[in-house]
């Protein structure tokens, strides 16, 4: 039996590589003469860069930057061999796993760090620069992000604004030019929102950095002034720049790099195509996938649904393993999802299920892999 093994990592539990890394020793135990092939995935969150460097190799280059409250913190990028493309994770510096519960507010969390990365890289002699957003604490339209690589803010007396989304409500104008060399930018997200209005950055994704309703409208009134002012005063700037979509990426990091000049890619489908999964996928009878919950956002770009795709392109089965399962099998089945399971329900299922499920990932990950092998193996 030939199986692939290409998880999203559990967020809050496992990364990626030790997801795939539990399945397989629960498959080996039951079914050791079988070849199984770890390729550990990302849709462009935390793990981003870890996913790539083993898949791809190239030069891990560190670089010190930021976190979301101006915190020093490591970053890296990673260079291909070629030096002409470098990889970020926008969660290095933006992520809200870097924020304790108490320090996460998006009026005033800032992407500096990430420009920082972005110059850095531009700095090593990379033409391409390709952003990883995902899991970030910020809600600044990018705002920080271009004050790091040149672009500062003003407000109507000429002075800097404070760094964070809601002090974007004061912007006047922009001073300055991003110090880009011509570098082609590309966003890797699995998200599709733009960045203003019901669907945006402020409302869809700023309770989970923890704004309150009153801070979702401030935010989202502060972003659409960004977005005017930008549009009028960054040469090169699409218009329309609050409805394109991936704009909402990242807390509008998304629109950040549009406004630069460059473009929002899937995820999955970026990190797909340079790992070659396409032609993993050809050579093998089983994939297995997951993710920490499997829901309803699971099918709109995220990892499963890119590999569940693929694999129903192929006529291959696709078991997706999860902390938590509530998609319908239904809708799992039309994406291409052959099954999935549970490790709350593997645990019982109740609110003790849940706690072993963040507990004990692992070894529930093992059980799982197990009793795929005696369902599946030849």
């Amino acid at each position: 039996m030939r199986v692939l093994l290409c998880p999203d990592k559990f967020a809050g539990t496992l990364p990626a590589p030790q997801v795939a890394d539990a399945v397989a020793a629960g498959w080996r135990e039951v079914a050791p003469g079988d070849d199984l092939l770890a390729r550990p995935l990302s849709d462009g969150g935390p793990g981003f860069l870890d996913v790539l460097a083993d898949a791809l190799g190239g030069r891990r280059i560190p670089v010190p930057t930021v976190d979301p409250l101006g915190r020093p913190t490591a970053g890296e990028i990673l260079l291909t061999d070629d030096g002409t493309t470098a990889w970020l994770e926008g969660a290095q510096a933006c992520g809200l796993h870097l924020l304790d519960a108490g320090e996460r507010d998006p009026k005033i969390t800032t992407s500096y760090g990430l420009g920082v990365l972005v110059a850095a890289a531009v700095e090593a002699g990379a033409r391409t620069v390709v952003l990883g957003l995902g899991g970030s604490g910020t809600n600044d339209g990018g705002a920080g992000m271009l004050t790091a690589l040149g672009v500062t803010p003003l407000d109507g007396a000429g002075h800097a604004l404070p760094y964070g989304g809601a002090a974007l409500a004061g912007l006047e104008s922009l001073d300055g030019a991003p110090r880009l060399r011509d570098v082609r930018l590309v966003a890797a997200t699995d998200v599709d929102n733009p960045l203003l209005g019901l669907h945006g950055a402020s409302n869809v994704f700023g309770p989970q950095k923890g704004a309150d309703r009153a801070d979702v409208l401030l935010l989202d009134a502060a972003l659409e002034r960004f977005a005017a002012v930008l549009e009028r005063d960054l040469p090169g700037c699409p218009g329309g720049l609050g409805a394109l979509p991936g704009g909402g990426a990242a807390g509008g990091l998304g629109a950040a790099v549009l406004a630069l000049g460059g473009h929002c890619e899937s995820g999955i489908g970026l990190v797909t195509r340079a790992i070659g999964l396409e032609t993993m996928l050809d050579a093998v009878d089983l994939v297995i996938t997951g993710e920490g919950s499997f829901d309803h956002q699971s099918l709109r770009g995220k990892v499963v649904a890119g590999v569940a795709g693929a694999a129903r392109d192929r006529g291959l089965p696709c078991v997706v393993l999860a902390g938590q399962v509530s998609t319908g099998r239904r809708e799992a089945g039309a994406a291409g999802v052959t099954d999935a399971y549970s490790l709350v329900e593997h645990f019982g299922g109740d609110q003790r299920g849940l706690v072993a499920a963040m507990e004990r990932p692992a070894e529930g990950l093992q059980a799982l892999g197990a009793r795929l092998a005696r369902q599946w193996s030849r």
